[in-house]
């Protein structure tokens, strides 16, 4: 099987490099200076091993690229907001023998959140699921870096909305020989949601910083306590902390890289970049929406979407909002809310 990595960015170039690492076919998907970058110097992965540099294919869409292979995989890795455009384009690519990659191809969704899959399997008719567990990092353009050791990550993997196959497996084997671990489970999404918890503290890192005291990590408590209400009220179950401690261990070690300063979180990054745009509104987004379809309040979670979203739109620095700042204006949401009887305007 070939590789297509769509958006090579942090995830995607971490786990193209890898895979290209392990002896595998990896074409890169990428913009701007970025694809400028790995075109001209290649992919420069730096590991606990050290820096790797792989000269791969770049193109920056299908049409580059040319009539695809039948055994091509497509691994969406770009952030949700990007995935329809990107959805739309390559799934009308033509593949050799006919018909579209939308109609033929696999595609494997290697992202944050939940929307994302649900978006392709509107287009594409084999969808799978990830539950990206990878540290890593992407600021620079054409360098990506990952500081995971003995395994550079976790990544659960199924078919979208659920169920095992052979490709499964064939994909878990190849990233398996690439430095991941790669559980093919039959309810990928019972781990995304769980990682979506998570997640949700990926704003507060972006606009605050490190949740490393203790007034961001009480703020951050409560953000995940209405992420759980709201998956309890729509009935939708998720691995436990405990559960993911089980499979995870101490496989995944962040360890400090030679001339690498250590990163914030996926949003950090995107505000690092001065991206313009931000995943918000669908991880602390995914948690409003589904408040709002079950009747539960949400402010904390709202706040972090509205805030996240204009930080990125105006390009402000990570960390620029002082922690307190956000917890007074926390307690003031909560507090609007339960006055106006759980509606805001």
């Amino acid at each position: 099987m070939r590789y297509v990595i769509i958006g090579a960015g942090a995830v995607g170039g971490t786990v193209g490099g890898r895979l290209a690492g392990a002896g595998h076919e990896v074409v890169l998907v990428a913009r701007g200076a970025h694809r400028a970058a790995l075109s001209e110097g290649g992919l420069r992965l730096r590991v606990p091993e050290g820096e790797l540099t792989y000269r791969l294919p770049v193109v920056d869409g299908p049409e580059a690229l040319g009539t695809l292979r039948a055994d091509d995989v497509l691994v969406l890795a770009v952030k949700t907001q990007d995935s329809e455009a990107a959805l739309r384009a390559w799934g009308a690519a033509p593949v050799e023998g006919g018909g579209t990659a939308a109609e033929r191809l696999h595609l494997v969704c290697a992202q944050n959140g939940v929307e994302s899959q649900r978006l392709a399997l509107r287009r594409f008719r084999h969808v799978y699921g990830v539950c990206v567990w990878l540290p890593c990092t992407h600021l620079e353009p054409g360098a990506v870096s990952a500081a995971g050791a003995p395994l550079t990550g976790i990544l659960h993997l199924g078919r979208y909305p659920h169920g095992v196959d052979d490709t499964a497996r064939r994909i878990a084997a190849d990233l398996e020989k690439a430095h991941f671990e790669a559980p093919v489970v039959p309810d990928v999404t019972r781990w995304q949601y769980a990682k979506l918890l998570a997640n949700l503290g990926n704003a507060l890192d972006a606009l605050s910083g490190p949740v490393d005291g203790e007034e961001a990590a009480a703020l951050l408590g409560r953000v995940r306590a209405e992420g759980e209400a709201v998956l309890r009220a729509a009935g939708i179950a998720y691995a436990s902390a405990e559960e993911q401690r089980a499979v995870r261990g101490d496989k995944v070690t962040l360890v400090q890289l030679d001339g690498v300063p250590r990163a914030g979180g996926s949003s950090w990054q995107s505000l690092s970049r001065g991206a313009g745009t931000i995943e918000a509104d669908h991880l602390n987004g995914e948690i409003v929406l589904l408040g709002r379809l079950h009747g539960v309040p949400t402010p904390l979670n709202e706040l972090l979407q509205r805030l996240a979203n204009e930080h990125a739109r105006d390009r402000r620095a990570p960390g620029s909002l002082p922690v307190r700042e956000l917890v007074r204006l926390a307690d003031d949401a909560v507090a609007f809310v339960q006055e106006s009887g759980g509606v805001r305007s």
